[in-house]
C-alpha cells in the first residue's frame, strides 16, 4: 500500500524509494544520538538505518534493555551510559542507582561515554527542596556522576535547557524552572571542572541562538556539539538565514557530530499500549515506525546535503503549542536546506566522532 500522510509523513512520501533517491551519503554515518530499545523496534531501526548509510550508533538504552538490543546490533551499536527513567523508585534512579549504571555500562558493555539529562522537566519531577542535590548541572549528584565517569574513563554527553518554545509555553514561572540562560551557569562550570570532552545535544540547547553557541565554544576548547532533536534543531536552525548557519558549521567543523535522537521501542508496534511513554504514541505499527525513524535521518540528510526550500516532511507540535489558533497538529516549520560541500559532510557525518569519540575509547580501553 502507498504511505498515507502522517505526522511523521506530511507528504506521504516512500521513505524507501527516497533513502534511494538520496544514495549512499559520501562517507557512512555514526549517529551519536539514539535511544534505541525492544527486539522488533530494533529491527526496524536497523533496516532505516541502513538505507540511510549509517554505520555505527550510539544509544541511550535503559541498562535492563541494552543486551537485547547488543544480541541484535552486534559491534554496530555502542551505548551511553543513562539513567534507567522507568525504574519506578526515581529517587535512587537519577541519584545512587544511576552511579551503579555508569560501573555497570563501563563494566558489562565498555562504555565509555554518559550522559547527564538536565532538561528543566527534571525540576518537575524533582520539585523544590527534593531536587536540591540534582537539578543544577554542578549539584551534588551530577558532581558524583562525573566523578565516577572521569575515573572510570569516560567522555560526557549532556542535555541542557529546551527549545524556546517550550519557555514561552510551559516554562512560565522562573522560579521554579529558571530562566534559559540560567540553565548554562553550572554547565559552564562543569565544562571548566570535568576536562574530558563533552557533547552537548541537540545543538548545545540553543539553535536558537547561534552567537550564543559561539561564545561557549570558543570559551569551552572541551565542547561539542551534536544535531540531534530533528524536529527542533531542523525547524530553529532554517529560523536563521543559509549563510549564517553555513558559516557556523564551516568555523566548528570538526566540533558538531551528527545525532538523530531517533527514540525506537517496542511499544511503536503496538496499536493499543499499556505504557506511559512519552514517545509510545508517535506509532503504532512496523509500517509507522519504520517511517516514524525514516523520516528523522530523511529529514536530516535533507537538511545537511541539499538546498531544499519549503515546509518539513515532519509535523511540529511545538507551533501549536505556541500558537494554538494558528498551527494544527499536522502544522510544520520551514526547513531550508545548508547543503554543505562534500568535504564538510564528510566531517560532520563521520570525521568529528572518529577524531573524538572513536580515538577517545582507544585511549581509555
Amino acid at each position: 500500500m502507498p504511505p498515507t500522510a502522517s505526522p511523521a509523513n506530511r507528504f506521504a512520501l516512500d521513505y524507501r524509494a527516497e533513502a534511494r533517491r538520496l544514495a549512499q551519503p559520501v562517507v557512512p554515518i555514526i549517529d551519536i544520538h539514539t535511544h534505541i530499545a525492544g527486539t522488533g523496534a530494533s529491527k526496524i531501526y536497523d533496516d532505516v538505518r541502513r538505507s540511510f548509510g549509517v554505520k555505527l550508533t550510539y544509544s541511550m538504552t535503559q541498562l535492563p534493555g541494552v543486551q537485547a538490543v547488543k544480541d541484535l546490533l552486534g559491534d554496530s551499536i555502542r551505548f551511553i551510559a543513562f539513567p534507567t527513567f522507568n525504574d519506578p523508585d526515581k529517587h535512587r534512579a537519577h541519584r545512587q542507582g544511576f552511579i551503579e549504571a555508569i560501573e555497570q555500562f563501563h563494566k558489562l558493555h565498555n562504555s565509555r561515554m554518559l550522559k547527564l539529562w538536565n532538561s528543566p522537566r527534571l525540576r518537575e519531577i524533582f520539585p523544590g527542596a527534593a531536587g536540591a542535590d540534582l537539578v543544577e548541572l554542578d549539584s551534588e549528584w551530577r558532581i558524583k556522576a562525573c566523578e565516577i565517569g572521569e575515573r572510570l574513563g569516560m567522555m560526557f554527553m549532556v542535555h541542557i535547557a529546551d527549545p524556546d518554545t517550550w519557555f514561552r509555553a510551559r516554562y512560565h514561572d522562573p522560579v521554579a524552572f529558571r530562566t534559559k540562560l540560567e540553565q548554562y551557569e553550572g554547565f559552564e562550570r562543569m565544562l571548566d571542572r570535568f576536562t574530558a570532552p563533552w557533547i552537548a545535544a541537540h545543538m548545545g540547547g540553543w539553535p536558537e541562538d547561534l552567537n550564543f553557541l559561539d561564545a561557549m565554544l570558543t570559551r569551552h576548547p572541551n565542547l561539542h556539539l551534536d544535531t540531534s532533536a530533528t524536529k527542533w534543531v531542523v525547524r530553529e536552525l532554517s529560523v536563521h538565514p543559509r549563510e549564517e548557519v553555513v558559516a557556523f558549521f564551516t568555523k566548528w567543523n570538526g566540533r558538531i557530530l551528527f545525532g538523530s535522537d531517533i527514540v525506537a521501542t517496542d511499544d511503536h508496534l503496538q496499536p493499543q499500549k499499556a505504557t506511559t511513554s512519552p514517545m509510545a504514541d508517535l506509532a503504532d505499527s512496523p509500517e509507522s515506525a519504520y517511517e516514524l525513524y525514516s523520516s528523522r535521518y530523511y529529514t536530516l540528510r535533507t537538511m545537511i546535503e541539499t538546498t531544499y526550500e519549503g515546509e518539513s516532511p515532519i509535523a511540529d507540535p511545538d507551533l501549536m503549542m505556541v500558537e494554538p489558533t494558528k498551527f494544527n497538529r499536522m502544522s510544520a516549520p520551514p526547513l531550508r536546506g545548508m547543503g554543505l560541500s562534500p568535504a564538510m559532510q564528510q566531517t560532520l557525518y563521520a570525521g568529528a566522532a572518529e577524531r573524538l569519540v572513536l580515538e577517545w575509547e582507544r585511549a581509555h580501553p
